[in-house]
């Protein structure tokens, strides 16, 4: 292990984390990692594959991306959920237009709205069809509202995290089921960098479905993760989030002015009880950054 891993870990050790990164360079196939294999619950990392899959049934004609479609207002006034989650009367938007708001402000509502033309286990279908095997779609968006800290007051989500640390076991179940490996839709950080290389160098999924979602995460408006850490004048990241109680995650990929294109997968989890993290979210990025700087100082 390099003295970068090593740097690297110890990072998330003193943070109360634990985590998968793996950066990769897109044209090279060099790559740094610690725990790549790891499955996780990936929360909203799962739009991804939810836009793919529908871009390939776009592509192949059986959906049109001008449908107009009716989402029911989601009437939620917890803190975290974006767009039609906090509508309070049904909106009809088009079916690409479903695609924008679920990738780049992470709307739940636009993704099960999704989800009902393309529903989970076929998300899944897709993604095997396409070859990315690392991915399975269980459930849908609205289940991820369906957890502890939606119950308690605001005084005491802390408690919901603290239930989301001890309530998991030494073979990655858990007593909430959105945190269950064997319930959630789950990858790994590996099969994440796989998809985003598809996506960035597609030679299986179909070009202007990859090209479709590449625009969109470009325009992700969740910033405060790895994004300060990786835009620049000289720059571009482009990436999509993902958060569960104790769960930080983010992916994405960056493109260097000197023509290097990188995608970085960072999935973390949290031994800390507090809702609000921003030291975990830097930590993250700084982490991230470490194995990304040394492998586009010595690539491998």
């Amino acid at each position: 292990m390099t003295a970068a891993l090593h740097a690297a870990r110890r990072e998330l050790e003193d943070a109360g984390l634990r985590g998968s990164f793996l950066v990769r360079d897109l044209d090279t196939g060099d790559e740094l990692g610690i725990d790549t294999e790891t499955e996780w619950p990936i929360a909203s990392l799962v739009k991804v594959p939810l836009a793919v899959a529908t871009l390939e049934r776009v592509a192949r004609g059986e959906l049109d991306p001008a449908t107009p479609i009716t989402v029911a207002p989601g009437g939620l006034s917890t803190p975290g959920p974006t767009g039609t989650a906090k509508f309070r009367y049904p909106a009809t938007l088009a079916l690409d237009d479903l695609l924008y708001l679920c990738l780049a402000i992470s709307d739940n509502g636009a993704a099960d709205a999704l989800f009902e033309l393309t529903a989970p286990a076929a998300v899944t279908a897709e993604l095997r069809r396409l070859g990315y095997d690392g991915f399975v779609v269980r459930h849908l968006m609205h289940d991820l509202s369906e957890t502890p800290v939606e119950w308690l007051e605001p005084d005491r989500k802390h408690l919901a995290h603290t239930l989301a640390i001890a309530g998991a076991t030494a073979d990655r179940g858990h007593s909430l089921p959105q945190l269950d490996i064997s319930q959630a839709n789950t990858a790994s950080a590996r099969a994440f960098v796989d998809l985003l290389h598809g996506l960035w160098r597609p030679t299986r999924i179909e070009p202007g479905a990859a090209a479709r979602v590449r625009n969109i995460m470009a325009d992700n408006l969740i910033r405060q993760r790895l994004a300060p850490d990786f835009s620049s004048d000289a720059s571009r990241w482009s990436s999509k989030t993902g958060t569960l109680l104790n769960l930080r995650h983010e992916a994405g990929v960056v493109e260097h002015a000197d023509g290097q294109v990188l995608a970085v997968a960072a999935f973390t989890e949290s031994r800390v009880s507090a809702a609000v993290q921003p030291g975990a979210e830097a930590i993250m990025a700084k982490v991230a950054r470490i194995i990304h700087n040394e492998l586009r100082i010595r690539p491998y």
